[in-house]
């Protein structure tokens, strides 16, 4: 049987592939999109979305311990694990539902099974029902990334979780062992320390949030501890003994071993790509440490070839993955996109206090060449968060001295992954403070703050 042809073939419907395989049906093009799993990918269902609906639960619990402090009653506060996760599930069952109908809506062609690259410009999956052949003269892999495990850390679903096991957990952990302090880890170390667990966060570089600004995860740190997590840093485990609902970590820090015992462990020590069983080194593509090397077109070097999103590297961000999908179906369909800038991608981390930024670090831009004026801004100094009851956080804003270029803009606090998009759609429209200055921000808001983290960069700060 002769194999369906199609103009653009898309591997993996998560936020990168289902989002090209949209513009590319926008923009004319027969599209097919292969997914082995479920539509949405990891972000929608196992991802982004359930851990932001597990977080709403634990901020709302959070709160409600404070209704005093409200005026409020609030007696005899509890929560229900399991009513919480079903929340979180039918949220992500919501959204994947979505996509289904969006892919529908844009007459895309959905094959469900696992892929493989037999050929240059051919696609074979194996679906429930045997074998299907696709072709097309343009295929974009957006097979996204897994959790890394490391020897003798790996996860077993009952003492040793991965991040999955995080989201449908089997039981509420009493002293819980976070391994990693990105943003899944600080993430779920947040989740269940709000939920009560005694909770350790054990961090191999210097700092926690290590690609955040030093302040900032200054900042997190103490806010951290204030609420009752272990934060170590420099540290690392060696090994786990498992034992009967319990497991003693090997913790090596200072040049010393330390054991400690847990019931629970989460690992969250980053992401190797899904590079593997697709036939992409017998068609020349090339692979560094699991990921798929690429130009900055999502090219793969292979002709007719694209990888975007987690597969194709750092920033693993699920925004940076629609986007990529957005310009590769522009280049398929003969259009000239830009390319994705990755330091202009804003990173978010919904841990309490919220963390956000774009740009560049005040180290980094050191490192760069740049002199720089920098200027900070508390939220203790802001009318709203005062009286949102959220006065913990602070802004920074990072400037070239020489142009008034905003380098970089870092903050911490409530409602910063949603205040951050302003400097976001400043660097873009290349923004220099005297711009943002000038700007009037509305009153009483939070972001009155990122004006004032401006203004203090310069010497013109108001209200502290």
């Amino acid at each position: 049987m002769a194999p369906q042809s199609f103009d653009m073939i898309v591997i993996g419907a998560g936020p990168g592939g289902y989002v090209a395989a949209i513009r590319g049906a926008q923009l004319g093009l027969k599209v097919a999109i292969v997914e082995r799993e479920h539509m949405g990918g990891i972000c929608l269902n196992w991802g982004c979305i359930p851990t932001k609906a597990m977080l709403r639960s634990s901020e709302v619990f959070h709160l409600m311990h404070r209704a005093k402090e409200f005026g409020l009653k609030a007696e005899g506060i509890g929560y229900d694990l399991d009513a919480v996760v079903k929340r979180s599930r039918g949220v992500a069952k919501q959204l994947s539902g979505g996509v289904a109908h969006l892919m529908k809506k844009n007459k895309v062609t959905v094959v469900m099974g696992a892929a493989t690259l037999p050929a240059k410009g051919r696609v074979s999956v194996k679906t429930d029902k045997g074998v299907e052949e696709l072709e097309a003269r343009h295929i974009v892999l957006a097979t996204g990334a897994r959790a890394r495990e490391l020897p003798g850390l790996e996860a077993d679903g009952d003492l040793v979780w991965t991040y999955k096991h995080a989201l449908v957990p089997p039981r509420m952990p009493k002293k819980l062992l976070v391994i990693g302090s990105g943003a899944i880890g600080i993430e779920f170390a947040s989740f269940y320390n709000t939920l009560g667990a005694e909770t350790t966060v054990v961090e191999v570089m210097e700092r926690i949030l290590p690609v955040e600004d030093a302040e900032i995860s200054a900042f997190a740190k103490k806010s951290f501890t204030k609420q009752g997590m272990k934060i170590m840093e420099k540290a690392m485990v060696k090994q786990l003994d498992r034992g009967k609902g319990t497991v003693t970590a090997h913790i090596e820090v200072g040049g010393k071993v330390e054991q400690h015992a847990f019931d629970t462990v989460i690992s969250a020590v980053g992401i190797v790509g899904n590079v593997e069983g697709l036939g992409l080194e017998a068609l020349g593509v090339k692979i560094d440490r699991t990921h798929v090397v690429t130009d900055e077109y999502c090219r793969t070097g292979v002709d007719g070839l694209y990888a975007i999103g987690d597969i194709a590297g750092a920033p693993w961000l699920a925004h940076k993955a629609s986007h990529e999908g957005v310009m590769v179906a522009e280049l398929i369909a003969g259009g000239h996109p830009h390319p994705v800038k990755p330091e202009s991608i804003a990173g978010c981390t919904y841990c309490h206090p919220q963390v956000a930024s774009v740009g560049l670090t005040e180290a980094k831009a050191k490192e760069a060449g740049h002199e720089v004026k920098v200027g900070r801004f508390p939220f203790i100094g802001n009318g709203k968060a005062i009286a949102l009851g959220e006065p913990e956080g602070m802004i920074k804003t990072i400037f070239d001295a020489k142009t008034g270029e905003l380098l970089g803009a870092h903050m911490i606090g409530a409602e910063v992954t949603e205040l951050i998009q302003g400097y976001v759609v400043g660097r873009q429209l290349e923004t220099t403070e005297e711009d943002l200055m000038n700007t009037v921000f509305p009153h009483p808001t939070l972001s009155e703050m990122m004006h004032e983290s401006v203004l203090d960069a310069y010497g013109r700060v108001i209200h502290i």
